[in-house]
């Protein structure tokens, strides 16, 4: 019996071969990159070397360039497999803990890793801090503000540090947010290790972004930790093996002052602020657009608190701006921000054209005085067009392409461009027509989803799971605690709690791993396995929280 191809199918058939032929094809070649997680580090402290490389099969770095300046540890590897426009791609991560042997500034050189190499990096060492007030305990926590005293919404950095003796296997930090201010956390937990008196303490650093919000003395509650530790020889014999830890933070205090009368307006309290052309051009042609990038540098700000940078132009020109690009991070415990910005200049006729340079008016919290940021215009000739495009303004016929006329288009499109946009315009409407009738034809498992699961509602228990399995493939270890938490109803308070709601001990097992590889440094990659494995038909809870997780879930990896 033959089958032929109905119209439907052809449409669909055509609009893939069209924008197969258009798709450009990229050799795809090995790349290899280093990173370190601090870049200014104590000379009692150690810094994490990350190299990651999308060539499977290698092996480790090799590493014996760095014990001149270094002594090194905790040497892990860990592999990810993920798809990217429809190619299967390995990314292997080797990682070691850099101990400095001296001050200053340290270079990592190029290291090779199967057929790449990564480039250089720099490590800033300096002398080694004073010992905390509570040095000597088995657990304890500082805390730091980049400031005495601030302005109201003023970025300031605080950070919190968890010091702690002994292996965890499991622990809670919770820094409760202050009245009259906004406390954001920001990035991922830093863990590195520090010798404090002749011990050795594992440290475990959490930023944060404090904006005061009125006047007036700031009250910063103070950070809680309670955990459970390794035991001893009378906690192996008599308990569970383990041991209560429990660490509380002083409460900081912060005197907030209110805008000064004449600031300028928008209120930007910052640090410093300085601009800068990336890219200019002092030649264009008229009809053709010309780039121009500018950077915005921050110190002591979020790039939400930054205006956008604009840029105005004297004579008959069009500008289009691309969407900003923010690089948000810390340096010496205070927020930075870099904000860069593509604008395009499509000059109308021939003749100078004049750029105004970006200006910004902010407030410097350190000499509490008025400040301006400014760049300097630019001036750009603007030649004649090429063709009859560029005909004198007073020319009263111009000769015009062959093509169509779209409205809003200044030129004529010709018939090829036009017939492929069409081309995939169809293809998009006839697949999501047959998305459409699909769940309607098949009459399968996903005819009876309620609607909650297509709006994306967070509290249908499908989400939850499909949140877990996210967070599995590219999420960090805190966001898969998170996703486990989120599995409760109502969410479990932390993993400790979580586990005393499951009646699975594979599902407690696994829960427990995943604690030490977050406190204790335990395999991450482990982890993952023993929850991916242990949660894949679902949580299973004791008979009083049966009733939270109705209906029963599909599998998280169906077989």
């Amino acid at each position: 019996m033959k089958m032929y191809p109905t119209r439907a199918g052809i449409v669909p058939l055509v609009c893939l071969l069209a924008l197969l032929a258009c798709w450009p094809v990229a050799a795809v070649q090995a790349q290899a990159r280093a990173w370190l997680d601090r870049e200014r580090i104590a000379l009692d402290e150690t810094a994490t070397l990350n190299v990651e490389t999308t060539e499977a099969g290698v092996a480790a770095p090799d590493w014996s360039a760095l014990e001149s300046d270094f002594r090194l540890s905790g040497h892990t590897s860990s592999r990810q497999v993920e798809i990217v426009n429809g190619r299967s791609q390995a990314r292997v991560l080797f990682a070691v803990a850099l101990s400095p042997r001296r001050t200053g500034a340290l270079v990592i050189p190029p290291l090779r890793v199967g057929s790449a190499s990564t480039g250089p990096l720099t490590l800033t060492v300096g002398a080694a801090d004073a010992t905390p007030a509570r040095a000597g305990d088995p657990a304890f926590i500082e805390s730091e503000l980049d400031a005495d005293h601030a302005y109201v919404q003023q970025a300031i950095g605080y950070v919190l540090r968890l010091y702690y003796a002994t292996p965890l296997i499991s622990g809670e930090l919770e820094q409760p947010a202050p009245d009259g201010a906004a406390l954001q956390r920001i990035g991922n937990d830093v863990q590195y290790n520090r010798d404090i008196g002749g011990r050795r303490y594992t440290v475990v650093e959490r930023r944060f972004l404090l904006v005061p919000e009125r006047s007036g003395t700031l009250a910063i509650p103070g950070a809680r930790f309670t955990g459970r530790g390794t035991g001893n020889f009378f906690d192996d014999l008599f308990r569970d093996g383990s041991r209560l830890l429990r660490a509380d933070g002083a409460p900081r205090f912060l005197e907030v002052r209110p805008v000064p009368d004449g600031a300028p307006q928008p209120w930007l309290p910052l640090r410093g602020l300085q601009l800068k052309y990336l890219s200019t051009s002092q030649q264009a042609r008229a009809g053709e657009a010309v780039e121009i990038v500018v950077e915005a540098r921050a110190d002591g700000a979020s790039g939400s608190q930054l205006p956008a940078l604009e840029l105005t132009v004297d004579g008959g020109a069009q500008v289009f701006s691309e969407p900003p690009e923010v690089e948000e991070g810390f340096d010496q415990g205070r927020p930075v921000v870099r904000v860069t910005r593509q604008f395009s200049i499509v000059p109308a006729r021939a003749g100078t054209l004049t750029v105004r340079g970006p200006r910004q008016a902010w407030w410097d919290v350190g000499a509490d005085a008025a400040r301006i940021a400014e760049l300097p215009d630019l001036m750009v000739d603007v030649a004649p067009g090429q063709g009859a495009a560029a005909a004198a303004p007073d020319a009263g016929v111009r000769n015009v392409p062959p093509g169509i006329r779209v409205p809003g288009v200044q030129e004529p499109i010709g018939f090829w461009p036009l017939a492929t946009v069409v081309f995939a315009l169809l293809w998009l409407l006839t697949l999501g027509w047959a998305l459409q009738r699909r769940p309607h034809a098949s009459g399968g498992a996903h005819a009876d989803v309620p609607d909650a699961v297509a709006t994306g509602a967070s509290t249908d228990p499908r989400m939850r799971m499909r949140a877990l399995r996210d967070a599995l493939q590219a999420g960090d270890l805190h966001a898969i605690a998170d996703a486990l938490c989120a599995l409760a109803t109502p969410p479990a308070e932390g993993l400790d709690a979580l586990a005393r709601r499951l009646a699975d001990p594979q599902q407690r097992d696994a829960i427990d791993q995943l604690q030490r590889a977050r406190w204790a440094g335990g395999d991450a990659a482990a982890a993952r396995a023993a929850v991916r494995s242990a949660f894949r038909e679902g949580p299973r809870w004791h008979d009083a929280d049966a009733h939270e997780e109705q209906p029963v879930l599909p599998p998280l990896y169906p077989r």
